[in-house]
């Protein structure tokens, strides 16, 4: 179910994908995925193109798309996936498969190459169309690509967790990462269990989310789009704009796919029932450092660029528990996040207790219940203070009208409308506060969330 809204001056999409009421609890436990293509072989091109920023500019970019998905046919048309994008395309591995990816470089100025944290991956030059000049498509750190050329890597992944792939060019260290030519390879155990590192570990999760951090600086990008692609030192860059996974707010409120920016195509809206652990695979792929800060609840860490945190190898037992996230360039952390509801003092359904709350040992509702997951010890309790009336209020586009979890109270015409299912919206951003902003305006940058939605609601 896809819901859009307007708002004056921009068309905010706001997108829930897949979200229907009237559900079932057993019906409403779909598990969400994070999106990308899966492997073992991949095959990639990087092309010039243009995103789109909330405010009405644009960004020149070079990036990553995938070739299966009709990549020589859709430069300058098409949806989804087959266009290059930012970032580039998720590519989804299993432990212990040796993975392929080819690349070919079908525009971009400079060569292109592909580097994978924590892998060891060999190249060669498949295809080379200036033997001459360039027989074994060279490059410092690797073998890339000119424009034309295509280079094949390999490598294969042992260990599960999160890593980041990227161009590295040798004579201008961070400019392709400025560019937008990264991603993100997410390698799954090998027992195929919804686990960050196999079953037993302690990394089971319901929802998987991630987050990509990256900035850029405008003007290197204007230099590149005027045709200036040797005009770059790091000493000049001063970042502007700060993405979640190739967004800025209020972007970062939409779904999947949507028409009004075809080259950033991955969600960024995190979504989770009351209970669900929701593994959370933070990445900073850019090349300063930032601050996240998650609200609602503490996070706990399980492992820090693709290796567990675990006191016996096995079990990821020694991550720490904390609200931030302090990413520094090119760190993966991942991490679980709860919301339960715990001890917040009332009945976050209602107080009228005409719903059944059976605890269990640990206090929370147990599978007999009408919501399963509830703290029972705080059923029936009663909000504890009294709303004022609308006329005495501000009201957010999120603000559903009621405190309750699943319930839209009245609300005055032309307010509201952004929360249909009355979930809770709790921030996720940086705690920089310039990275709160895009071209030094605020609200805009990282600014983001994840929506607590009622059992009642679908994931997927």
């Amino acid at each position: 179910m896809n819901v859009t809204y307007k708002q004056p001056g921009r068309l905010l999409g706001v997108i829930l994908t897949g979200l229907a009421l009237a559900l079932t609890w057993g019906q409403a436990t779909a598990q969400h995925d994070i999106r990308g293509i899966t492997g073992p072989t991949f095959n990639l091109y990087a092309f010039p193109f243009n995103i789109n920023l909330p405010e009405g500019s644009s960004l020149h970019m070079w990036g990553f798309g995938d070739q299966d998905a009709g990549a020589n046919a859709t430069h300058d048309a098409g949806s989804g996936y087959n266009l290059p994008q930012y970032p580039g395309p998720t590519l989804v591995v299993t432990a212990g498969e040796t993975v392929t990816i080819n690349l070919t470089n079908s525009g971009v100025p400079q060569p292109v190459s592909i580097v994978v944290t924590g892998h060891q991956v060999t190249s060669s030059c498949t295809n080379s169309v200036t033997p001459i000049l360039s027989p074994d498509c060279a490059g410092l750190v690797t073998q890339a690509a000119e424009v034309g050329e295509e280079v094949q890597y390999t490598f294969t992944p042992t260990e599960p967790g999160t890593y980041i792939y990227h161009s590295l060019d040798g004579s201008n260290p961070g400019l392709h990462v400025e560019m937008g030519l990264l991603g993100v390879l997410i390698v799954r155990p090998s027992d195929a269990s919804r686990t960050a590192y196999g079953n037993g570990t302690g990394t089971d999760y319901e929802q998987e989310f991630l987050s990509l951090l990256t900035e850029v600086d405008p003007d290197i990008h204007l230099q590149m789009e005027r045709g200036h692609d040797t005009h770059f030192t790091n000493s000049d860059r001063f970042a502007k704009v700060w993405f979640v996974n190739g967004r800025v707010f209020p972007d970062l409120f939409q779904g999947d796919y949507n028409a009004l920016f075809p080259h950033q195509p991955y969600e960024s809206l995190a979504q989770s029932h009351p209970g669900d652990r929701v593994l959370v695979r933070q990445v900073n792929a850019g090349q300063d450092s930032h601050p996240f800060h998650f609200h609602g609840e503490n996070l706990r860490f399980i492992g820090r660029d693709g290796r567990r945190l675990s006191s016996d190898g096995f079990v990821a037992d020694l991550g720490r528990s904390d609200n931030t996230i302090n990413s520094a360039p090119k760190q993966t952390i991942d991490a679980i996040w709860t919301w339960t509801g715990k001890d917040l003092g009332w009945d976050i359904y209602g107080h009228d207790t005409s719903h059944v709350c059976n605890p269990g040992p640990d206090g929370f509702a147990d599978a007999s219940s009408t919501y399963p997951g509830e703290y029972c010890p705080d059923h029936g309790k009663p909000f504890p203070v009294t709303l004022p009336g609308a006329q005495d209020l501000a009201l957010g586009g999120w603000w559903s009208g009621s405190p309750f979890l699943g319930d839209t109270g009245d609300l005055p015409p032309g307010e509201g409308g952004l929360n249909p299912f009355g979930g809770y919206f709790l921030v996720w951003h940086s705690h920089a506060e310039k990275e709160l902003t895009t071209y030094d305006i605020f609200p805009g940058g990282s600014l983001g969330a994840v929506v607590v939605l009622p059992p009642s609601v679908d994931i997927q």
